[in-house]
């Protein structure tokens, strides 16, 4: 993991690979931002028109280097952009700063340090600096040998000073270490999410889990599959069942001795999804090593509101099975009992996420939490409404629904509230059971989403986070976004989980 630290040191005389600074896109020209006092004097105010003369617009993400002042240590300066210059009396946003050092961390990979010299007004900006440059330095390497993890993509920025924020400030310091959390905990997600399914296979997954909870102190239960089929687990089971890797269902939960509220979080933990006997299409089964990212998320987010200390009670239910065709697998018209007791008609077994989630829903439901959450990379409708870098939200009340946007917006993860119409649940009755696990194709996410409402609990808040876009980038990486596993929904759990704890929420 990328070291960070916070420093006071000049931009001239700190021994590192390069500065940093931040140029934003003005009107008529590139404008030096904040920070950067330094440097653009040691340009002879200049700093902005040598950029502009090697091309560079200020426009988000934009990387520029050129050579350093004669005699400074660092001998390159890297001028990243931030978008447009903000109004007089606004700063730049955390989110544009936490881009910029993303996009300014990957660029310096390979490098042993970066002085990152951009504009510091608050506590706010050290944190959104410091966790956008620690998860753009991000890299997977797990899988390469030798040489070949260096030679691949570049070792991963090693240091990150952040100059101008005091290490003796105690808003400052504390911005730090959450933002070193954070990041180290949506890196685990990543890690996963990115892990080959050969080698992260449900058991794995659960034992991953095992070791941690031992190494933080936090109680962890896994139930095997003859766990499973004693408890009456059908829907993990009839998902699970086709493949030589058995499910799991893993419980971890991290209590603290003066919280008053419990949150719950479910996690869709498909370590490998081939669609079953309705097998997906060619082309469709490369990345699916990435249905696993939502019980990646609320692993990873557990793990964080232990480690930061949170006086919340959050437990995350990993519903971990891999879906492949077999002469044992789940059939399409196959009737499933599951945990509670309610038939399921399976009309397609690539709706197996909605399965897997309805028993732990019912599960979480038992223990009666103030809230419950699910996270999953669920449909395929998701991608075609909102795209492949938003979430949907939807919700059993309305004003839950608005407050993790309202959360996902505030730490920079793109999402957007979702609708569950009624009308919709109609097309998911079945001639032969309590309900079908397929509904109408119009508006397929929505119908998911109205599939796990049925299994959650009475009187309990509960919202379902549709990942399938965001989870797994296929294209280029952006910001401090990497290709590959994305992380997303771990900052919005944690940050869920700190207002409920600061009496925020309910």
């Amino acid at each position: 993991m990328t070291a960070l630290t916070l420093s006071t040191s000049s931009a001239a005389s700190l021994r590192a690979d390069a500065v940093v600074v931040g140029v934003a896109k003005g009107p008529k020209a590139p404008v030096v931002a904040a920070g950067a006092e330094a440097v653009d004097a040691a340009f002879d105010g200049k700093l902005a028109t040598v950029l502009e003369t090697l091309g560079a617009t200020g426009a988000e993400g934009e990387v520029t280097k050129l050579p350093s002042p004669a005699g400074w240590k660092a001998p390159v300066v890297l001028a990243v952009g931030l978008g447009d210059v903000p109004a007089e009396d606004g700063g730049y946003g955390t989110e544009a700063l936490r881009r910029a050092a993303g996009a300014a961390a990957r660029a310096l990979a390979g490098s042993k340090k970066g002085a990152f010299a951009l504009p510091i007004q608050d506590a706010d900006d050290v944190a959104a600096i410091a966790e956008g440059a620690l998860l753009g330095a991000y890299a997977f390497t797990a899988h390469r040998s030798g040489d070949d993890k260096k030679k691949a993509s570049g070792a991963p920025l090693a240091e990150v000073a952040l100059l101008g924020a005091k290490p003796r400030d105690k808003a400052f310091k504390a911005a730090a270490e959450r933002a070193t959390v954070l990041a180290e905990e949506v890196n685990r997600a990543r890690d996963l999410i990115n892990t080959a399914p050969n080698v992260l296979d449900p058991k794995a997954f659960a034992a991953e889990a095992q070791a941690t909870a031992k190494e933080l102190g936090l109680k962890v239960e896994v139930l095997d599959e003859k766990a499973l089929a004693k408890g009456g687990y059908g829907g993990i089971l009839g998902v699970g069942r086709g493949s030589d890797a058995p499910p799991r269902l893993v419980k971890i939960a991290y209590r603290h001795a003066k919280a008053d509220r419990t949150l719950a979080l479910v996690g869709k933990g498909i370590t490998y999804d081939s669609g079953g006997i309705s097998l997906k299409p060619a082309g469709h089964n490369e990345t699916m090593k990435c249905d696993m990212s939502g019980a990646a998320a609320v692993f990873a987010a557990v793990v964080a509101a232990a480690r930061l200390g949170l006086r919340v009670n959050v437990t995350g239910w990993l519903a971990l099975a891999e879906n492949m065709p077999s002469g044992s697998a789940t059939r399409p018209g196959d009737v499933l009992t599951m945990y509670s007791g309610k038939t399921v008609e399976v009309l397609n077994t690539d709706a197996e996420g909605r399965l897997v989630l309805a028993d732990a829903l019912t599960r979480a439901s038992e223990e009666k939490p103030d809230a419950i959450v699910d996270v999953a990379t669920l449909t395929g409708a998701m991608m075609v409404a909102l795209g492949s870098r938003t979430f949907g939200i939807m919700a059993n009340d309305d004003a839950f629904r608005a407050a993790i946007h309202e959360v996902a917006e505030e730490v920079g993860e793109e999402s957007w509230p979702m609708p569950l119409p009624s009308h919709l649940r109609k097309g998911m009755d079945s001639p032969v059971a309590d309900i079908a696990n397929m509904g109408e194709r119009m508006g397929g996410g929505l119908v998911a989403g109205l599939f796990l409402k049925e299994f959650v609990g009475e009187g309990i808040a509960w919202a379902h986070l549709d990942i399938a876009g965001p989870a797994f980038n296929e294209s280029g990486p952006f910001g401090y976004t990497p290709k590959g596993g994305t992380g997303i929904a771990v900052r919005t759990l944690v940050r869920l989980a700190e207002r409920t704890a600061d009496g925020e929420l309910g």
